[in-house]
């Protein structure tokens, strides 16, 4: 089939798909995100994601969804439920029904057996530490099992007590006969299938021996007819053996390998592992903790489906490692919020305004956009009377030339409505101003700013609300480098603040997204906020930092 004339960045592996075409005319392109269900999609599988999924639609194939379930002691249903979850929330759809490689255990079962068969894998009975010793180092080659001149009947025999469960765990493992002197680590001899006495979500009780993902994914791509089988570069060297097991085993169809860069980003890590810690030493409570770069991390921190898919095209695809600036994802979101969020008013740090020379009973609406470039997201009205907010650092009781905002003796406009002049203050036993006494002109609405402009809210128009300001959730630049990563956690990497926003947020429960005005974009937490006080997430700021903040 012939690609649409769909947009897309002309990476290398369209370039490759494009040669495959001129060879073949007839080529049904064929990809697969196979993720392995043992935590949480983050940023990386979005990519993988995109890149698979846009394939397909670009070139009239198609994409499959299969789970990399061979390992039932890391497997969960609810890891499961997270994944299709973020991929339909993406905005994409696998082909058909959710494939399983535990679908095929049956088959793969037999290549083993084709395998021994063959004098191409033998029972192992050293030890998982023997074996690690055996395999020798990078710079020195390994050397032969003493089981690995078993013959044929032998390893039969032994295999068959394995998938019985006769004999224990670790006692015993299937492991291809190929090269213990060759340069790829990967081809001493690696294992191709391991027991473990664990209840499989998907075949229950029927299995007690496993494949390994090298002996698995190979067959698993060839038996779904998978034409361009994408991984990133940690698996270069793999790519030996996935040619190896296909070679020497009776399977008609055969995919191909490509590998690309694996997404790195500044001050986080993407390594499930390394996720994993983070929550069970409590430094982030769970894998949707806004602070980390997991989908449902991002989508709880007010990112869209759209800045992600953005993102990963902007990012592009190569064979070259390298570590992406956070600004790039930020300014994803940043383009799209400065468009499609409402503007209200929010008070973070407040503090309360007296405009004294105002009667009480004096209340002025006053109507405004909720987006100033945008007439049919509809308008809002705010009230101006002599009690309102400000944020405490819009007000400096010392005069500075270079402060563009309140001062004691000084003015300031108020976004929206008047110009008011800071009197006099109040303070209590420690010092701290916890009133400004003001004065203003009524009769001149639209009279030029005196210094800077200011938001503020009315108090009789207030919300309680927290807000949450996240941080970089580490202090170093690639966190994926250090072998410990708990001394670069960035102690500051949450701040949380109290105060007020505009009550216009409760009229419509539809909109989540918010551009608090002078402040930043936010999203209302579903999770923590509650009847009485809402909580805000801050997604990004108004304007990109000129450095990270981690403090």
């Amino acid at each position: 089939m012939v690609p649409t004339k769909t947009k897309y960045k002309n990476n290398f592996i369209h370039q490759v798909i494009k040669k495959d075409f001129k060879k073949n005319r007839k080529m049904h392109v064929k990809t697969r995100f196979p993720p392995d269900p043992n935590g949480y999609l983050h940023i990386g599988h979005a990519k993988s994601i995109c890149l698979n999924f846009d394939i397909a639609k670009i070139y009239l194939g198609i994409c499959n969804l299969r789970f990399d379930d061979t390992n039932p002691n890391k497997e969960h249903s609810k890891y499961m439920d997270s994944i299709k979850n973020d991929i339909a929330w993406l905005g994409f759809k696998w082909n058909q029904d959710i494939k399983y490689t535990s679908m095929y255990f049956n088959i793969i079962y037999y290549y083993a057996l084709e395998l021994i068969k063959k004098k191409l894998a033998y029972v192992d009975q050293l030890t998982k530490e023997e074996i690690k010793q055996y395999r020798g180092t990078l710079t020195q080659p390994g050397k032969n099992s003493p089981y690995r001149n078993q013959t044929v009947q032998e390893n039969m025999f032994l295999f068959k007590q394995m998938q019985l469960g006769k004999i224990p765990e670790g006692k015993a493992c299937l492991r291809a006969k190929i090269d213990m002197k060759s340069s790829f680590m990967v081809m001493r001899d690696p294992v191709l299938y391991r027991i473990k006495f664990k209840e499989h979500h998907h075949t229950k009780k029927l299995w007690c021996i496993y494949p390994t993902y090298d002996f698995s994914h190979c067959i698993s791509d060839a038996i779904e007819g998978i034409t361009h089988s994408l991984c990133t570069l940690e698996f270069q060297d793999n790519k030996q053996l996935y040619n190896w097991i296909l070679n020497h085993i009776s399977i008609h169809h055969r995919p191909t390998q490509y590998e690309y860069s694996r997404l790195n980003i500044e001050y986080s890590i993407l390594s499930k592992r390394k996720l994993q810690l983070l929550i069970q030493q409590n430094i982030v409570q769970r894998w949707d903790d806004p602070r980390l770069l997991t989908i449902s991390g991002l989508r709880r921190k007010g990112y869209t489906a759209q800045s992600i898919r953005n993102f990963c095209n902007n990012i592009g695809v190569t064979k070259q490692n390298n570590l992406i600036e956070i600004s790039a994802l930020e300014a994803c979101i940043r383009d799209e919020l400065n468009k499609t969020a409402h503007r209200t008013m929010a008070i973070l740090d407040p503090i309360e305004v007296i405009i004294y020379n105002i009667p009480n009973n004096f209340e002025e609406k006053i109507n405004i956009l909720n987006h100033p470039n945008n007439i049919k997201m509809g308008t809002r009205d705010i009230t101006f009377n002599n009690k309102i907010y400000i944020e405490r650092s819009d007000f400096q009781e010392t005069p500075n030339k270079k402060y563009k905002r309140l001062t004691l003796g000084g003015s300031v406009k108020l976004k929206y409505a008047y110009n008011i002049t800071a009197r006099y203050i109040k303070k209590d036993k420690n010092n701290n101003i916890i009133k400004i006494f003001c004065t203003c002109n009524l009769k001149n609405k639209n009279n030029k700013r005196k210094n800077g402009i200011i938001h503020w809210i009315t108090k009789t128009q207030c919300v309680k609300s927290r807000f949450m300001i996240y941080n970089n959730l580490f202090n170093t630049k690639n966190p994926e480098n250090k072998k410990n990563l708990l001394p670069y956690i960035n102690k500051n990497s949450i701040i949380k603040k109290y105060g007020f926003v505009h009550h216009s947020v409760l009229n419509n429960k539809q909109i989540q997204t918010y551009q608090f005005e002078r402040i930043g974009y936010f999203y209302i937490d579903s999770i923590l906020s509650k009847k009485n006080i809402l909580t805000f997430n801050q997604t990004v700021s108004l304007k990109q930092n000129k450095k990270p903040s981690n403090t």
